[in-house]
């Protein structure tokens, strides 16, 4: 099944053979479901933020990088923008007069709304011929209108990535995602140093285009806000990559006999953000951006979020350095207390028939892990992951964000609960990644090698199955301490499609 040719593949990726085998066991047995004991809800796994809650938040954070806190801003960007003009695409090979499609068509809407897109100015420039502000010229032109948005003649959106495509129109200026990201940041992540520390992850074909898009714009931006912009990139890592398969488990080769790989998904950008070296990350998705007249919640809010987080982290830091240094059995009760009715981890059975010298070592090590503080919002029909309590094997409770794909929904007492869920993960972290010495984690210690899971996929017309690593905010982040939050649904603005940028929201005008 595996050849020295293949072997001498695995070892240029920097894959271990005995990793490949592993994974190709996944395929055959495929990825146990998680036990979900109920779903967090307000004061049972999330903690609710009122407004004075937040205001004192604000203050521990703004205190601590006064006092040198060292802070960055994390964003997954590598992603193409080809799903967001779906709908295009499907009008243009249908090759279909719009005149046909219903009046609520999304073809329809982006046409006759097409002014209030940020980029009108721009496609209005390279189709200068007409008079694109005439809907009726506007509905005549659809499909070379449609056509100048997405391929190379025109705007070149569908090969774009999404943190390079025009969001917001200002008076006087036209910004991407990764601009926004840029204004943001600089209102809240700004260090003792006067420098914004943002990282993005990026596809290695558009990072030039990224870089550029910063010599142009961050100059501006320092200028503003009479800061400096530290910004930086990296690509997924190759070794992160994952064997796809035939239907019959075996390795998948190309036409020319090498194993295909494909992608190991968001949760390989584990090893990136490994990397960074703040103490304090902010973690957010290049499409979830307001224009700067709407970022007043938003900037509130991940300013509270990390406030709640260093406290967190203070008592956890503090519950060690007792637990090491002066530990007894009103400690270890406090420690439990703690864990109990602040973090709603309920420990396992195990845990309570140890010796007192036991249950020392077990929380020092328990508590001794990275903390993260997850923003939640009210589920309000979104797909995607929730909030959880999960039970493990060992009784162990535990919050989670978990995927539909990690529970068994044949299950009818899973599915029950799953439906039950009052919260949506809208992708809003903010992380502590030091230890209570000040020593920085290894990140990759803390990941559940036991989640993920298979997709099927094609090849050049072949079927094919690939495998996908723990989620970066689910199994990769599994054996973080875990705070769940409840954040307005208004600081969660995704852009899934094209047409999202025309809620009110997105409009900055």
């Amino acid at each position: 099944m595996i050849n020295n040719k293949d072997i001498e593949q695995f070892n240029k990726k920097g894959i271990k053979q005995e990793e490949i085998e592993e994974q190709i066991a996944r395929f055959k047995n495929g990825f146990p479901a998680l036990t979900i004991a109920r779903p967090a809800t307000i004061n049972d796994g999330i903690k609710p933020i009122d407004s004075k809650d937040s205001e004192k938040y604000a203050t521990v954070y703004k205190t601590a990088l006064n006092n040198g806190l060292k802070t960055s801003k994390f964003v997954p960007a590598s992603g193409a923008a080809t799903r967001m003009f779906k709908d295009l695409y499907t009008f243009l090979s249908n090759q279909e007069s719009i005149k046909k499609l219903p009046v609520d068509s999304p073809i329809v809407k982006s046409i006759e709304l097409l002014p209030r897109f940020a980029f009108f100015p721009y496609l209005s420039s390279i189709l200068k011929k007409y008079n694109l502000n005439n809907v009726h010229v506007r509905k005549s032109r659809a499909n070379e209108i449609i056509e100048k948005i997405v391929y190379k003649e025109g705007l070149n959106y569908g090969n774009l990535p999404k943190g390079l495509i025009h969001f917001h129109l200002y008076k006087d200026d036209i910004r991407t995602a990764m601009e926004e990201h840029l204004t943001e940041a600089s209102y809240y992540a700004v260090n003792s140093d006067n420098m914004v520390n943002i990282h993005f992850t990026v596809s290695p074909e558009h990072h030039q285009l990224f870089s550029q898009k910063l010599y142009e714009k961050g100059p501006t931006l320092e200028n503003r806000f009479d800061t400096g912009l530290d910004v930086s990139f990296s690509y997924q890592k190759d070794r992160t990559d994952t064997i796809a398969v035939d239907p019959n488990n075996n390795p998948f080769r190309d036409e020319d006999g090498n194993i295909l790989f494909r992608p190991g998904g968001h949760g390989a950008l584990l090893e990136n953000l490994n990397e960074q070296d703040a103490e304090l990350i902010f973690i957010k998705n290049i499409d979830n951006v307001v224009p700067e007249n709407n970022l007043e919640l938003t900037v509130k809010y991940k300013k509270a979020l990390a406030g709640m987080l260093l406290i967190i982290k203070e008592k956890v830091f503090e519950l060690i350095e007792q637990l090491e240094f002066m530990a007894d059995k009103n400690i270890v009760n406090k420690a439990e207390e703690f864990i109990s009715k602040e973090l709603f981890i309920k420990l396992p059975n195990s845990y309570f028939k140890s010796t007192i010298e036991e249950k020392i070592n077990y929380l020092k090590n328990f508590l001794n892990r990275p903390i993260r503080v997850c923003g939640m919002v009210k589920n309000e029909g979104e797909p995607g992951g929730g909030p959880f309590i999960i039970k493990e094997s060992n009784s162990l409770e535990t919050l989670q964000i978990l995927e539909t794909s990690q529970i068994d929904i044949n299950n009818p007492d899973q599915a029950d609960k799953l439906k039950q869920a009052t919260h949506f993960n809208p992708v809003d972290l903010v992380c502590y990644t030091h230890n209570y010495k000040g020593e920085k984690f290894d990140l990759t210690k803390f990941k559940d090698p036991e989640t993920g899971f298979i997709s099927e996929k094609s090849y050049n017309g072949k079927p094919l199955k690939a495998i996908e690593l723990p989620g970066l905010w689910n199994g990769a982040m599994a054996n973080w301490i875990t705070l769940f939050a409840e954040v307005p649904i208004e600081t969660f603005n995704p852009v899934k499609t094209v047409n999202d940028l025309l809620r009110p929201t997105h409009q900055s005008q």
